[in-house]
């Protein structure tokens, strides 16, 4: 007990004798020595009624002199009602002194401290740590490092500003001042005890960049003060309550509420502890050989067109070879579901949430993109590999600024010749003005977009059917270009034919290259 003082036994009477614990007490005394702090817990105790006895000792030694005999000694019953901390002759009442230490410790471990509602009398012990310890093995997670957080219940907040403001008004009749700062925060005093017995009891250290989220506490106390809200579980939330407290006056709210805080008859629960690790990246490139499968599932009404999708022929083999309990599938653009994609692939990525396995080698990737490209024939895979979130957000840079390769075979309701569509390759950089195409204007807004066709060759194949190959600014309807959309296009290769021409395949061959997003 050396970090306590003499000038801290009339606090530590003060809480001890209103029901606070050792833990509470040494944050209150602005102990900030770590180690202290994870002692057990009757020891503490036991070490502060040592503290206390001597104290007493020395005030009754002292006292033999005194005309006024020293007030009856009298423990503080815990109830509901606000305790009166002065009594009749206008002293603070003391914490009783027995003389079986084995019985005072004892029958402190029975109150739930006022202040902490028992979090750092409970659940700073090493049978929850074990707990813990075991939800995060049991859930067989992969991790190298983890970092801890805890969930505490907003009252909390309340309390310590009552407790607060009681060893305030102490050091003031003391001479002494005390700042909110000096408070060693419950939330910090909470993770420097199970902090270190965590990393031990799991072999790993701390604060790095996996995650186990342990989210430990909700007040069971006071349930009027979760009523539910419009758009908001409850009204009761950390913020609200912190600021609300910013806002009070001290004298305010001390007639609201009890100070020092009342005693609680119950232990704060643990709801739940909660493990998750950081998402995992996985990039590569797809080429897509179908002209009736969708690039995401294809689902209007709550009803399924069409039966699988690339998303979800590359995503289920990640799912289960990684362990995790979802995804975000993303790409840079994305074809129709009668456009096949060919040349170096698309690229995309997908955002594994939650996984438990983490740890891929370059070979076990590899046999991973095998996996894949061996259960479809409609879609291959390449250049799959583990990447980094900056990389994912790379891959959306400068979308228009990209430009893409596609050959379309064209049908024309007149006949033609090869001179006929020989002016096409002449023809550079043309600007086009396209509306929102009618068959996308259910889900994205009307608006006139310019875009750039930069080159074009054309292909005879007959007197109806000619192939050209575009090299397009990225974000052009290809198939609006070519048959006009009813003039939402212009110009478009019908106008520009003077005919009507219509688009019968589509094929993305060349997509700018992504190699500067490549980790590996």
């Amino acid at each position: 007990m050396s970090s306590l003082t003499e000038k801290d036994k009339p606090i530590v009477q003060l809480l001890l004798n209103t029901g606070t614990c050792p833990r509470c007490i040494f944050r209150f005394c602005r102990v900030g020595s770590q180690t202290l702090y994870r002692h057990p817990y009757k020891d503490l105790m036991k070490d502060l009624t040592e503290f206390l006895k001597n104290n007493q000792q020395q005030e009754d030694a002292a006292g033999f002199g005194v005309v006024d005999p020293p007030c009856k000694r009298i423990r503080l019953e815990h109830t509901e009602e606000v305790p009166d901390d002065l009594n009749q002759n206008g002293v603070l009442k003391h914490v009783p002194l027995v003389n079986d230490d084995s019985a005072a410790v004892e029958n402190s471990t029975v109150e739930v401290c006022n202040v902490c509602l028992g979090i750092l009398q409970e659940f700073c012990e090493a049978d929850f740590v074990k707990r813990v310890c075991e939800k995060v093995k049991s859930a067989d997670y992969q991790f190298t490092s983890f970092v801890f957080s805890v969930s505490l219940p907003p009252q909390l907040s309340v309390r310590e500003r009552a407790a607060w403001l009681l060893v305030k008004q102490e050091m003031g009749k003391l001479g002494l001042s005390l700042a909110k700062d000096d408070i060693v925060q419950l939330k910090e005093a909470y993770k420097w005890i199970i902090h270190p017995q965590l990393s031990e009891e799991l072999g790993v250290p701390a604060d790095g960049k996996q995650l186990i989220f342990i989210s430990l506490f909700r007040a069971t106390a006071c349930p009027d003060c979760f009523k539910p809200a419009k758009n908001k579980q409850s009204v009761f939330t950390r913020m609200a309550v912190m600021k609300a407290l910013e806002k009070i006056k001290e004298e305010d709210f001390l007639k609201h509420f009890p100070c020092p805080p009342s005693s609680p008859k119950n232990l704060c629960v643990a709801l739940e502890i909660q493990c998750n690790n950081g998402a995992v990246f996985v990039a590569g490139r797809y080429n897509k050989y179908s002209r009736n499968l969708p690039q995401t599932p294809w689902i209007i009404d709550g009803e399924r067109k069409l039966e699988s999708s690339v998303e979800e022929l590359i995503s289920e083999h990640l799912m289960a070879e990684f362990k995790a309990d979802s995804f975000n599938f993303s790409s840079s653009g994305r074809e129709d579901v009668d456009v096949r994609t060919l040349g170096n692939g698309r690229p995309f990525a997908i955002e594994l949430v939650n996984p438990r396995r983490i740890h891929f080698t370059a070979e076990e990737m590899k046999e991973l993109q095998q996996t894949i490209n061996n259960s479809s024939d409609k879609i291959r895979v390449r250049d799959l590999q583990l990447v980094t979130r900056e990389a994912i957000g790379r891959m959306k840079e400068g979308e228009e600024e990209k430009t893409k390769t596609y050959s379309a075979l064209v049908w024309t309701d007149k006949a033609i010749q090869k001179e006929d569509i020989a002016f096409l390759d002449d023809i550079k950089e043309l600007k086009l003005d396209q509306k929102t195409p009618l068959r996308v204007l259910h889900r994205r807004p009307l608006a006139v977009r310019c875009r750039i066709i930069h080159t074009m060759k054309s292909e005879y194949i007959d007197e109806h059917h000619f192939r050209l190959h575009l090299k397009t600014q990225a974000g052009t309807y290809i198939k609006e270009f070519v048959h006009g959309d009813f003039g939402r296009t212009k110009p478009n290769i019908g106008s520009l034919l003077n005919r009507t021409a219509d688009i019968l395949e589509l094929d993305v061959e060349v997509i700018v290259d992504w190699a500067r997003n490549r980790c590996d």
